[in-house]
């Protein structure tokens, strides 16, 4: 079978897109991890299928799959590639919807930047004190579509990602679906840096979209942060996350970024 696919990245984290709306794909695991292979195959942190509603209540729905074959929930950075592909091979202008594993999202299409609405987040969790090999950490977290833990360190650049960020991934304390995992460095007021782990890909990525919606909100609570929150991302560019928290919740969030095509082209599978 030959494939037409769409390379696209958010903020350097990026997606194989695919035309499925007519066209009947059904992707296996394998299939995808080869997608996603960097050597044997295009190479993405993730695969997003563009498919009819299922529903009959929004515009479109997503098929959402991390390098690893699993499928995926929710995705930021994915969510605002989705909506510029949306825009070029369905003709869509301004705004609309789609269901995705999470919920239903709203992309809000600006030029070469896209808005998408997230789902409203929940089990905040605060000040919790987790077991390491390293020793005791304050670890909190939030899930915004997919589950977050959120670490304050003093420098990003030295923090140990790879290592921690596999091992909080798979803690006992996050089971039994496991966590991404946000290093988050304080960068002055309502300005962070983030670097995260993500669960599916299994190591750091240049960006991720709900990890660092997670970070700002997280902020607002431990930092005293109010919206929107602007984020440094490992692939150097800046993410924006506004909300509106009344104190005891969060709720219309928003991810603002780039959405930049890549190439298309062929592959057999």
């Amino acid at each position: 079978m030959v494939l037409n696919f769409t390379k696209m990245n958010g903020a350097g984290n990026d997606f194989v897109l695919i035309d499925n709306r007519t066209a009947g794909i059904q992707l296996t695991p394998e299939q995808i991890i080869r997608l996603c292979d960097r050597h044997r195959g295009i190479g993405a942190d993730g695969v997003i299928l563009l498919v009819p509603s299922r529903s009959g209540k929004t515009d479109w729905a997503w098929d959402f799959y991390n390098s690893d074959g699993s499928a995926g929930e929710m995705c930021g950075n994915g969510s605002r590639c989705f909506g510029r592909f949306v825009q070029k091979v369905a003709g869509a202008n301004g705004s609309f919807t789609f269901e995705t594993g999470a919920g239903v999202i709203k992309a809000e299409l600006n030029g070469e930047r896209v808005t998408v609405n997230l789902t409203a987040p929940k089990d905040l969790r605060l000040h919790e004190q987790v077991s390491l090999s390293t020793g005791t950490q304050t670890i909190h977290s939030l899930n915004t579509g997919v589950p977050h833990a959120v670490l304050f360190v003093p420098d990003a650049d030295k923090a140990m990602v790879t290592q921690l960020g596999s091992e909080i991934r798979r803690h006992a304390h996050f089971a039994p679906r496991g966590t991404n995992v946000n290093f988050v460095q304080v960068l002055g007021p309502n300005h962070i840096r983030v670097r995260t782990f993500e669960r599916g890909v299994e190591g750091e990525t240049l960006a991720c979209g709900t990890g660092v919606s997670a970070s700002a909100m997280i902020s607002a609570r431990v930092h005293k942060f109010t919206s929107p929150v602007k984020v440094q991302v490992q692939g150097g560019d800046m993410l924006e996350v506004g909300f509106r928290d009344d104190g005891s919740s969060f709720s219309a969030v928003q991810l603002t970024g780039p959405a930049d095509f890549a190439f298309s082209g062929q592959i057999e599978i």
